[in-house]
């Protein structure tokens, strides 16, 4: 199974163009999706979930033409979008049913079965008659994970998915979202680098509506390996700095600020080689497109 995404463009009436010639090679398993905000992230996910239109370019799920045959691809996909609505006095339990039986799951008792087995699967099968407006941020996603696992998708889409979760939550939703991973394609869009880092072995960056990286994270690690240097500097010589040095990131700690730069030869000036994380990667892809300093 994959998803090929070739040439996909995307301009909005108010002129902004959320997608510039998007190409991505997706295959089985976790595929992170990075970008800050306003990248063209949730503009991608809406593409391929068909729920809006592409002003040129192809998606392809094998032979499935995406973009031509919203239905069949409907039948297939299980969307979690960042924000989702739920009927706040309906118990998880009736949401689900209903929600199976939209997906075509019409026999009642495969239904029931259906729909205990996914809760179960999400832990939250002892809260099957809670209310859903009752339900804490992370019970929520939960939630949102089984309503998407409903009829088997082989495309699973998630956007933004840990935003808002406390740590516990999040461990649990990563624990769920690699085991979908294991036999399907599962795409995490995220602005968080945590979750790509923890959860995915292929992934690609987005800024501006452009592809500016695609590939194994830890190859992006290697890539850089060597080129990243750091040093504490007093808050207000940041601009100096910033004038002289490819800054990619800051951090503040103890009153002084955190600098990590990009070098491809020593530095210099008190600077320090440091190991190379996949933020590392992430800010010096979108420092070519926008000041990640002011992100």
């Amino acid at each position: 199974m994959e998803l090929i995404i070739q040439n996909l463009s995307k301009t909005y009436p108010n002129g902004v163009k959320a997608l510039n010639d998007i190409s991505l090679h997706i295959h089985q398993g976790m595929f992170g999706l990075l970008g800050p905000n306003g990248a063209g992230k949730s503009t991608l996910m809406r593409t391929i979930a068909t729920l809006q239109d592409a002003d040129s370019g192809s998606v392809f799920l094998d032979d499935l033409d995406v973009l031509h045959d919203k239905q069949r691809l409907r039948e297939k996909l299980g969307y979690l979008p960042q924000d989702f609505g739920l009927y706040p006095r309906i118990s998880a339990e009736v949401m689900l049913d209903h929600i199976a039986q939209m997906k075509g799951v019409i026999n009642k008792s495969k239904r029931k079965d259906l729909v205990n087995s996914l809760l179960n699967k999400v832990n939250l099968y002892k809260d099957r008659k809670k209310a859903l407006g009752t339900f804490s941020g992370g019970m929520r996603q939960r939630f949102g994970i089984a309503q998407a696992l409903a009829g088997n998708p082989s495309l699973i889409i998630v956007d933004e998915p840990t935003a808002g979760l406390d740590p516990s939550e999040r461990n649990r939703f990563y624990n769920l979202l690699s085991e979908l991973g294991e036999n399907t394609i599962v795409i995490l869009s995220t602005h968080i680098v945590e979750d790509v880092s923890t959860l995915c072995s292929q992934m690609a960056i987005i800024c501006l509506g452009e592809v500016l990286m695609q590939g194994k994270p830890s190859d992006g690690i290697s890539e850089l390996e060597g080129q990243i240097y750091q040093k504490s500097i007093a808050k207000e010589d940041l601009s100096q700095y910033k004038g002289q040095f490819d800054v990619i990131s800051t951090q503040l700690k103890e009153g002084k600020l955190s600098l990590r730069i990009k070098s491809e030869t020593e530095p210099g000036s008190g600077f320090v080689p440091t190991v190379t994380n996949l933020e590392d990667v992430y800010f010096s892809y979108i420092s070519q497109k926008v000041d990640p300093i002011t992100l």
